[in-house]
């Protein structure tokens, strides 16, 4: 616990010290938002009668959580292990579960802290997302979320070695996965074959599950197999973080 607790307060210092990193972690998503909302303030969506906010808020916060929980913990791993210094936390008594679960601790309060700031600005009269009264179901959602992406993260640090590197593969996972998911654009208005192929990126039950619980675009069923779905990657990836997971660049 001693350990974890240290890399948690360092972690937390690094993250607060970093105020370009902490602006465009929560402004990013929240620009998404003004843009797209303001673009499509009024217009409803053909296929379902329903006002574009109701799909883009969602999605965009969903996203914006999942790029920080990804990004956060794939720059740090790769930069550790490239300056030496999960190998010199290897030497001491510190665990595995340690390094990855105080990651995990401070990605869960960003991603919170997101997601408040986020809809807070979105039941803004500008953009006027109207708040169901499931809204606080989309907690779990939010939690099962974070931990797949983090886990996703943590595959991606593991093999990176350089901030490019890291830059690159993440936005190559994250970008293609935020229009195919329907983050950006509407899923019930592409393709039919698109649609079937989101079923297999977890973005999907990311985005679904938030709808579902803040804007009450479904029941407790769609959130709970939105939550299926995301523990089920987060299973998956988690499983693959562990085997691939290197102390060192010398290794």
């Amino acid at each position: 616990m001693s350990a974890y607790a240290a890399l948690s307060a360092a972690g937390y210092r690094a993250y607060t010290r970093d105020k370009t990193t902490l602006f465009f972690t929560f402004a990013f998503p929240l620009l998404f938002l003004v843009v797209f909302g303001l673009i499509f303030s009024g217009q409803e969506v053909d296929e379902t009668g329903r006002p574009y906010i109701s799909y883009i808020a969602p999605g965009v916060l969903s996203w914006g959580v999942a790029n920080a929980a990804v990004f956060g913990v794939a720059f740090v791993l790769m930069q550790w292990r490239r300056d030496d210094l999960l190998r010199l936390i290897r030497m001491t008594p510190t665990r595995l579960s340690a390094v990855i679960g105080s990651r995990y601790g401070l990605a869960l309060v960003i991603g919170l802290v997101q997601a408040a700031v986020f809809v807070l600005t979105a039941l803004l009269p500008p953009f006027g997302l109207e708040l169901s009264g499931d809204w606080p179901l989309a907690l779990p959602v939010l939690l099962l979320g974070i931990t797949a992406f983090l886990a996703i993260g943590v595959v991606i640090g593991s093999f990176t070695r350089t901030p490019e590197a890291v830059a690159a593969v993440a936005n190559c996972v994250m970008v293609p996965m935020a229009f195919l998911s329907g983050s950006f654009y509407p899923l019930d208005a592409m393709p039919s074959w698109l649609q079937t192929l989101s079923w297999a990126l977890p973005l999907r039950y990311f985005n679904d599950g938030v709808s579902a619980a803040v804007t009450g675009d479904g029941g407790a069923t769609d959130i709970l197999a939105a939550c299926g779905g995301l523990a089920a990657f987060a299973l998956v990836f988690g499983l693959l973080g562990l085997r691939t997971f290197r102390w060192s660049d010398r290794t």
